[in-house]
């Protein structure tokens, strides 16, 4: 997985903006806990070109019982690399990474044409379909790393 490196937040609003924020302000790429010492920002780089990113969030859900649990967020690829693999890799780099601090959980808020591709990875679906506000629908989604 030598293409992937850790990266800043900054560094990933290029992605985040062409991807998850399409037409709007590159301000809306930033997301609350973006510089929290432990919050990580991954990136996928194709060459020298950063083509895929993935930040983890220490952050819990009232909806799991488990204390160490991580939140993805931001997980994008660009259009022209997609379908190529690359997010399965960002998502396994995570799940390695939080199985190294001893995470038990990754959860988050996937959108809803994303689903499929991550229920193929072995994430599940927790509730019903949410709408998040100027993004769309989207579902609570986790998987336990604990045993695997």
């Amino acid at each position: 997985m030598q293409n992937i490196k850790k990266i800043t937040d900054l560094e990933t609003y290029s992605v985040r903006n062409t991807v998850l924020r399409k037409g709007k302000p590159i301000e809306t790429c930033r997301f609350d806990g973006d510089d929290l010492p432990s919050t990580r920002h991954f990136g996928y780089y194709r060459n020298d070109d950063l083509v895929g990113i993935i930040s983890l969030f220490k952050v819990n859900s009232n909806s799991f019982a488990s204390d160490e649990q991580y939140q993805i967020r931001g997980m994008a690829v660009v259009e022209l690399h997609q379908k190529k693999g690359i997010g399965e890799l960002l998502v396994r780099y995570c799940e390695v990474y939080c199985k190294k601090l001893q995470s038990d959980l990754i959860w988050f808020n996937a959108r809803t044409a994303a689903v499929g591709f991550y229920e193929k990875l072995g994430y599940a679906k927790v509730g019903t379909a949410f709408e998040i506000k100027d993004v769309g629908e989207h579902y609570l989604m986790a998987k336990s790393i604990r045993n695997e």
